[in-house]
């Protein structure tokens, strides 16, 4: 009865650290991008989508080639994804005889061997999802990025609007890339729940303190800036030619 208490309340803790943790980096990329990798690279995108489609027919190759690689690793994912929910499914439906030499400590019972794995199983559903999700998007931006808006739009009054699409287009394929490797990233820990609730609190912690290294920088308190100064000089741009249009 002691083991199966320490499933009961270690297990919820790491959990608990881990959804804590990634709550508190939400709020930090949505007030305070410039000090996140997130909200850098999602500045950065935009700037690269501005590049690209102020020239598109110079730069169109480049940009789709760009966009095709990130399909390729959002595909290797996927892929990666969907073979693992396989085998954690054979797994699963496979016999249970020597399924309690895999636990070093904690609640042994069936029912929890069968938790434990279908928790493993929607982890890596999840990161299949969200990794189709992004080549949806990616492949949308692919063909948004070449589109012809100067002549469609001769005097530029819609090219501002044009390329804030195809940036929110391009960002949204990468946030789901990023939602699917975090999936894979708490697929860690379960994984490890499979020993024991020990390993898996203890890796839950663990992978929070490199998850924050990876995720939080103060070096870039620059960019946005950068972003907003740009943007209001465009507009400034954009308003400026329209009025000598009208006096014209």
């Amino acid at each position: 009865m002691q083991e199966r208490v320490l499933d009961y309340i270690l297990v919820p803790a790491g959990l608990l650290v881990m959804v804590a943790y990634h709550l508190w980096l939400l709020y930090r990329i949505i007030m305070q991008p410039n000090n996140t990798i997130i909200g850098i690279n999602s500045i950065n995108r935009r700037f690269w989508v501005y590049a690209m489609m102020e020239d598109a027919p110079k730069n169109g190759v480049l940009a789709v080639q760009t966009l095709r690689n990130n399909i390729m690793a959002s595909t290797l994912l996927a892929s990666t994804a969907i073979m693992l929910s396989s085998l954690i499914a054979v797994l699963m439906t496979s016999g249970s005889k020597d399924r309690k030499a895999f636990f070093v400590f904690g609640n042994r019972s069936e029912l929890a061997f069968s938790i434990k794995f279908f928790a493993i199983l929607v982890c890596f559903l999840v990161a299949f999802l969200f990794n189709v999700q992004s080549i949806r998007y990616y492949s949308h931006a692919s063909i948004l990025i070449n589109a012809p808006f100067k002549k469609m739009s001769p005097h530029h009054k819609h090219h501002y609007l044009t390329t804030e699409y195809v940036a929110n287009t391009v960002n949204r394929g990468s946030y789901f890339w990023s939602l699917g490797l975090r999936a894979f990233y708490f697929s860690f820990p379960l994984f490890l729940w499979i020993f024991g609730p020990i390993p898996m609190f203890v890796s839950c912690f663990v992978l929070v303190i490199m998850l924050y290294f990876l995720d939080v920088t103060f070096q870039f308190g620059w960019v946005v800036g950068v972003v907003d100064e740009e943007e209001h000089n465009s507009l400034n741009k954009d308003e400026e030619q329209g009025t000598s249009l009208r006096h014209h």
